[in-house]
């Protein structure tokens, strides 16, 4: 993986090289290539007339308590499929692990059977209570469900918002601020959340447009059988998206939340402070 960032790191290089002597000789092609790739992005969401496209999305959970003590992690994965018939998309081979040590490698990975196969139209109807019937009442499926609600997030900061995104400049998602049900696990309030199209690069061999967003600040509540928490959430992240193909060749999401947690038998309540790593990788 290193090796390849590496080479697509020294393939911009050459490109931009390669632009910029010619551009030094003649202003018009530095016109020229402003107007090609950087007065606006493609518009809208990438056909579905080609072939099915996948994705490999990870996701790590490191718990802390409120002094930086390790406390415990937790590792999701799954493999998704967009571009299916009627706008569809599915999951399959969803796994979660954990461990109690900060230098081990996770291991037994369970497969949530429940999710195999799961096929939906993003929309707003997947934070409706019947969309998740069929997963199991525990605290462990908020992670599935999070790899749900984190993919459509990702493509929505994609695609949605292209028409309104000028280079460099700070873009906030009008009409975002106000809280909404999470099917029927909890509560979650943004504060606002902007995005920002910061310039072009080269990913998986596609010159791409670089998206990067961020939300702080945002309140979180989740009640469940055995668990209460409440707290605060801040994520970021940036996508590559492709300029010819408008698909997401690469993304990576940050977030950090800390939370009063209440577990059911335990007499007090605790503090949990939890960073999230993610990435989404095209499935070659």
């Amino acid at each position: 993986m290193m090796k390849t960032r590496l080479a697509e790191v020294i393939g911009v290089i050459l490109i931009i090289c390669g632009m910029i002597l010619p551009l030094n000789i003649s202003g018009q092609n530095l016109k020229t290539f402003e107007k090609k790739y950087l007065k606006e992005l493609p518009h809208g969401k990438p056909s579905d007339a080609d072939a099915p496209q996948r994705y490999r999305m990870t996701a790590v959970y490191v718990n802390r308590d409120l002094y930086g003590n390790f406390t415990g992690k937790t590792k999701v994965s799954g493999d998704y499929t967009r571009g299916l018939e009627n706008g569809q998309v599915k999951w399959n081979n969803v796994k979660i692990a954990g461990s109690n040590n900060f230098d081990a490698l996770f291991s037994d990975a369970v497969k949530q059977e429940y999710m195999e196969n799961m096929k939906y139209t993003p929309s707003p109807e997947m934070l409706k209570e019947d969309t998740f019937v069929n997963f199991p009442r525990s605290s462990e499926n908020v992670f599935a469900r999070n790899l749900i609600w984190d993919m459509m997030a990702i493509e929505g900061f994609a695609w949605d918002y292209s028409d309104s995104l000028k280079l460099n400049r700070n873009y906030i998602i009008p009409q975002i601020k106000g809280e909404f049900e999470m099917a029927d696990i909890g509560k979650y309030e943004h504060n606002s959340i902007h995005l920002c199209w910061t310039g072009i690069s080269l990913m998986n061999g596609e010159l791409c447009a670089v998206i990067e967003y961020r939300a702080i600040d945002n309140k979180i509540e989740i009640g469940m059988d055995q668990i209460k928490t409440k707290g605060t959430e801040q994520y970021w992240g940036t996508t590559w998206i492709s300029l010819k193909s408008k698909l997401i060749e690469h993304a990576e999401m940050y977030g950090g939340s800390i939370q009063e947690i209440e577990v059911k038998g335990l007499k007090d309540k605790f503090l949990v402070k939890t960073i999230r790593e993610l990435w989404v990788d095209r499935i070659q």
